[in-house]
């Protein structure tokens, strides 16, 4: 078999042109194997070649641009090119190409629209082959299931211009659209359009607009094919929006439940979505979180493994039914005593679904284990699997999640690990139950997938930015990432502290060097089950917020990567540097206002003279947030904790910060203009430190951090074909809109965080189409909570946004509610996805009564309880008709609820 590829593409000196393809000639998709093409002129670029024809006919095939080694550019592959096959081994296959740049409107040629929103579910088979062929090829995703794409043109076969004989094309590999056409009748030069034809009505509905194409002049022989890919197509489609629901999963409560939400109570809430017109489901992060076995593992963003799931989102019924009735009666009794709870009961919750897994387990485990179909599982997910199922039964062996305290094990040695493992080891039953368990989850989880698919509904997940220290992935490779430092976020109006996560953070640079591979394969792993995903905090992509671990608050971390600034820089901008602003400002005149009654007792216990009058300092045995923490452990009296914020506020009053790697340089520390240490500053200082502050926080990095971010998300984001949106609230650099709206990443849009500086509340016309609106998300207050929280805020929120005049309400009421909720459902944003409480609010009669039960997480506390559950059963929420109909209606007037 003979192929040969042709492209136009203008190159610089030393750059060339390579092709990398899934067959051994073609570099069998490794990119130290990419094929150089042939050039005269540095503009056309071909090369031909001798290969043999696959078993499955199918050929997969990019371009990348390389200077040497290095590749410098590469197409938008996230819908990689295919040569489809005849049965002829002897024949020739010439590939006349574009270079695919990244479409206009790339989020439709996601699978949250191919496989879903506009999913063509009885797609045509491959088009004809023939002796001598000419294939067209184009890609076109708007297209609705009861329109195709066609060609008409000056040729017989093409219609000859009359639109009624237009040729049809196939939509076999949707959203690419393709015919052959039997070369022996062609004539040339060859001019057509695309036409979208209704084939309902079977007639023409539009045409493409601007100059014909053209085909100029081919040669072609016997038994060779030329296919000729264009250029994307467009036609004048209405401006598409969606409406969505997010709920976390554990949140979900159905008559069938165990306490908790679980993958099945997914599709009675599709079902919900269907019924109101919805098109997006969103959930929070599902990956195992057991590291104690306590509440406090309830937090879902601190996993131990990025592709396991929690053991606790399996519903027991759909895994098998017990032979002993008198134990099924027995559990059966307690699911129902659970799930009438108002809130999750975790840690019972847990220990009746471990129960019966193991119950279960010793029942059927040996027979599923043994089944084809767990066979293929393993052998696709052992990588993780094995380590997972490994680090979960040491954990609860040596009880701990920190593998640095294990006996044995503590240096994760892939040999020793099989071993471990093994189906004769006298661990294996302990050991294959999470198997056995990871296997029904996945099976679960894929049927509610699919079953959202098959009903036009996209599932939206969730990507975490970071991952425990006691996890699988620090366990077992723990190069990727800087175990010394913790990842957090800086301050705001939610945690004027900033928030500190306690992650490590990414060690990028050894990631560069192998292609960011972990974070491919992760997001490949979360493509199997959702066709859609939230980056939480993608600007960590950016930049992350690095803390010491000596840290407990955030306010002493720092931006990493970033440009830290030199002494002589500091002093250019007239503020002389003194190593003072490096050490805690403890003075005299600010102790009894941090710790009134108990000063004294802080300068006797926590803190010593110096040899300045009324300044003290740290007593070493104190001198860090972590030590202070250490000496409060256990104290919960409120003098105590009293004592030990103001102390914690005490060691974060320094004016810099020095680089966690060159410590002779610094960063300003953030939000410091709020303390002591600023106050101390003669005017002149103040004013040089607030010039450095701004430029240094908001204008010197900006170029830097675009670079950063450019090097990882482009790869990223075109590994799958899920619609990427991000998280990118918070403390936003200037070139975070840039990159995301380069990349056609959804932004996220809460009007009351809004992105314009001087704003209190964002302006719902004035948010990109490119993006997601939401009230409020899992990390706030809901609507109603929120209307309660800050009485001037809302009397300013009710005159000046929604326009209504006089007092303000107390309560937010329905009306209120609806609302809001309607002006959220008119922004300008693709999708408007609303927390489920926030839906519910526009009803009197359903929604929650107590407003305080709503609340998910509170960032501020690090020991947040995350125990939300809807408050009605997913079977009376699609039963109550009024409401669904209200809720039908708002989306259908907003104009969210498109045909096409």
């Amino acid at each position: 078999m003979i192929l040969s590829f042709h492209i136009e593409y203008k190159t610089n000196w030393g750059e060339e042109i390579k092709v990398i393809g899934s067959i051994p000639e073609l570099g069998n998709g490794d990119i130290q194997e990419a094929v150089t093409l042939h050039t005269e002129d540095g503009v056309y670029w071909w090369i031909e070649l001798e290969a043999q024809h696959p078993a499955n006919h199918l050929i997969q095939y990019n371009y990348y641009l390389y200077r040497g080694n290095e590749i410098i550019r590469m197409e938008w592959k996230a819908l990689p090119r295919f040569i489809h096959l005849s049965s002829d081994i002897n024949k020739e296959y010439k590939m006349h190409d574009h270079w695919r740049n990244l479409p206009d409107q790339q989020y439709f040629y996601s699978s949250a629209f191919s496989e879903s929103l506009l999913a063509r579910t009885n797609r045509e088979k491959t088009t004809e082959s023939y002796r001598k062929g000419l294939g067209i090829r184009t890609m076109s995703p708007r297209i609705s299931k009861d329109y195709c794409l066609a060609i008409c043109g000056n040729q017989d076969v093409l219609g000859n211009w009359n639109p009624d004989k237009a040729c049809l094309m196939s939509d076999a590999n949707f959203p690419e659209w393709e015919v052959e056409l039997d070369a022996h009748s062609l004539k040339f030069p060859i001019e057509y359009k695309y036409v979208l034809y209704n084939k309902k009505e079977n007639r023409v509905e539009e045409w493409e607009s601007g100059s014909n194409r053209q085909i100029s002049d081919l040669e072609i022989r016997e038994y060779e094919t030329h296919i000729i890919s264009d250029q994307y197509v467009n036609f004048d489609f209405p401006t598409w929006k969606g409406a969505g629901v997010a709920i976390p999963v554990f949140s979900l409560r159905s008559e069938n439940s165990y306490g908790v939400g679980d993958f099945a109570d997914l599709k009675k809430m599709i079902d919900w979505a269907v019924v109101t017109n919805q098109k997006v489901v969103q959930i929070l992060p599902v990956n195992d979180t057991t590291m104690t076995h306590t509440w406090t593992d309830s937090y879902p963003y601190n996993s131990i493994s990025i592709y396991a799931f929690h053991p606790m989102y399996l519903n027991p019924d759909k895994m098998g039914v017990l032979k002993d009735p008198e134990r099924a009666a027995g559990y059966e009794q307690r699911r129902i005593e659970l799930n009438a709870l108002p809130v999750i009961d975790y840690e019972a919750v847990n220990a009746l679904k471990w129960e019966y897994f193991y119950e279960l387990f010793a029942q059927e485990g040996n027979e599923v284990l043994a089944s084809d179909s767990f066979r293929l599982f393993y052998m696709a997910n052992k990588e993780w699997l094995q380590p997972y199922a490994a680090f979960s039964y040491l954990r609860d062996r040596y009880n701990t999640p920190n593998f640095h305290k294990w006996p044995e094990y503590s240096n994760y040695n892939a040999h020793e690990i099989e071993m471990l493992c093994q189906p004769g080891s006298a661990y294996y039953a302990q050991i294959s139950i999470y198997y056995y368990i990871q296997f029904n989850l996945h099976i679960q989880l894929k049927e509610a997938s699919e079953y959202a698919r098959a009903n036009g509904v996209v599932l939206k997940g969730d990507i975490p930015i970071g991952i425990s220290r006691n996890s699988v992935e620090a366990w077992t490779e723990p190069y990727y990432f800087n175990l010394n430092g913790q990842a957090g976020a800086p301050p705001d109006d939610f945690s004027v502290n900033g928030q500190n996560w306690g992650f490590p953070t990414y060690n990028w640079d050894v990631m560069e060097k192998d292609g960011y591979k972990w974070w491919m394969k992760r997001f490949r792993k979360m493509s199997e089950y959702f066709d859609a995903y939230r980056i939480d905090h993608i600007l960590g992509f950016f930049r992350i917020w690095e803390i010491p671990l000596n840290a407990v608050h955030g306010l002493l971390g720092q931006f990493v990567p970033a440009l830290p600034m030199t002494r002589e820089e500091i002093e250019s901008y007239g503020l002389p540097f003194r190593n003072d602003f490096l050490e805690p400002y403890i003075h005299e005149s600010s102790l009894q206002q941090i710790f009134g009654q108990h000063a004294d007792y802080v300068k006797q216990t926590f803190i010593e003279c110096t040899d300045k009058w009324e300044v003290y300092r740290m007593r070493p045995e104190y001198d860090t947030q972590r030590k202070v923490e250490a000496f409060f452990a256990g104290k919960t009296d409120s003098d105590s904790i009293w004592i030990r914020d103001g102390l914690y506020s005490l060691i974060s009053e320094v004016l810099f910060v020095p680089d966690h790697r060159e410590p002779f340089k610094y960063h300003p520390r953030i939000s410091v203009q709020k303390d002591f240490v600023y106050q101390s500053l003669s005017d002149s200082e103040k004013g040089a430190f607030d010039y450095l502050y701004d430029q240094y926080f908001y204008h010197r990095n900006n170029e830097f951090w675009r670079g950063q971010a450019m090097k990882k998300l482009p790869g990223l984001t075109q590994s799958t074909q899920m619609l990427v949106c991000g998280e990118d609230l918070g403390m936003i650099p200037e070139s975070v809109p840039q990159v995301m709206n380069d990349l056609q990443i959804l932004t996220l849009e809460v009007q009351r965080m809004p992105k314009k500086a001087f704003q209190e509340f964002g302006s719902l016309s004035e948010y990109p189409y490119t993006s997601v609106c939401t009230i409020s998300t899992h990390d706030m207050s809901t609507l109603r909570g929120w209307w309660e929280e800050n009485y001037q805020q809302t009397q300013r929120y009710f005159n000046e946004v929604l326009g209504h005049h006089g007092i303000a309400p107390v309560t937010a009421d329905s009306a209120i509610c609806e609302e809001v909720v309607s002006a959220h459902l008119r922004s300008h944003s693709m999708l408007c996805i609303l927390m489920f409480q926030d839906w519910m609010s526009i009803d009197e009669q359903w929604r929650n009564p107590n407003v305080q039960e709503e609340r998910i997480n509170v960032p501020a506390n690090p020991e947040n309880y995350w125990q939300y559950r809807m408050h009605i059963t997913l079977e009376r929420l699609i039963e109550l008709d009024n409401f669904n109909e209200k809720v039908r209606e708002l989306i259908n007037q907003s104009g969210r609820n498109p045909e096409k």
